[in-house]
């Protein structure tokens, strides 16, 4: 675990994981949490690299004060992500690397905090369900987004399969995963999958002003806003807004800053949010 005080995190100096990670880079600034990828040329993927994406997301349970979480590639990076390494779908560790893909997903609704990824380059197999797992998508023209699985493995990409029919619909999923071909970075922002599509000379820019964006605002409304969301996903509408309600009613009423934020309106000043 870092040994850092949760109050030091947030005066602008960033503070970076102690613990060494082999395949990322993890770090903390301004109420925000950066993770990339740190395998180039192509990030290609294995059960201790998903380990440790999983890990650096699951370890944000202890900073309450983190808001948003980014997830991109280092920036000699050729791809964004290139896939799953060949060697982990062997019968000896396919089940490892499932697990440990299964955990960066867990974690990533779990911790509750907005996740931001930036794809500047081919997100392939692997690298595409991990941008899927996004709750919000920035890319540039050199993006593209694929499952080749079932051409390349003669098999199916198991998250793919579950996700893609949720953002892009199940017939748009069933000609991405039944053909194999990838989607330009513009027909995935046609689609859904992609929020923002900028210059790659805007990237960074453009995630630093959206990453501000969020990181203005409570981090438990935040985390709430998110759960109302994926929670209503799997119900008919009717259960949903009755979901969505409960939550409003039974626990985002009680938090300390949604009546600050009442408060503040009243008091026609801007709220300071306590993030509790």
């Amino acid at each position: 675990m870092v040994e850092v005080a949760t109050n030091e995190l947030f005066g602008g100096e960033s503070k970076k994981d102690r613990e060494g990670y082999k395949f990322i880079r993890w770090e903390m600034r301004d109420g925000q949490a950066r993770i990339t990828l740190n395998r180039p040329p192509h990030n290609i993927l294995n059960a201790e690299m998903l380990s440790e994406i999983g890990m650096a997301i699951e370890k944000l349970h202890d900073y309450p004060d983190v808001k948003v979480i980014l997830l991109e590639a280092v920036k000699e990076s050729k791809s964004f992500c290139g896939g799953v390494d060949i060697p982990e779908y062997s019968v000896q560790r396919v089940f490892q690397m499932l697990d440990a893909f299964a955990r960066v997903f867990k974690a990533s609704l779990e911790v509750g905090k907005p996740l931001v990824v930036a794809v500047n380059g081919p997100a392939l197999g692997g690298g595409c369900e991990l941008a899927a797992f996004g709750d919000m998508v920035v890319a540039t023209p050199r993006a593209k987004f694929g499952q080749p699985e079932i051409k390349v493995l003669g098999m199916f990409p198991p998250f793919a399969t579950s996700i893609f029919p949720y953002i892009i619909g199940p017939k748009r999923a069933m000609e991405m995963l039944l053909t194999g071909e990838a989607l330009s970075a513009e027909e995935a922002r046609e689609l859904g999958l992609v929020n923002k599509l900028v210059p790659e000379a805007e990237l960074e820019k453009t995630v630093e002003l959206l990453l501000a964006n969020i990181s203005q605002h409570s981090a438990p409304v935040l985390s709430m806003t998110k759960k109302a969301i994926y929670e209503g996903l799997g119900m008919d509408l009717e259960a949903s807004l009755k979901h969505s309600h409960n939550l409003f009613l039974n626990e985002l009423y009680k938090l300390e800053d949604s009546q600050e934020g009442l408060r503040a309106i009243a008091e026609k000043r801007k709220p300071q949010w306590k993030n509790r």
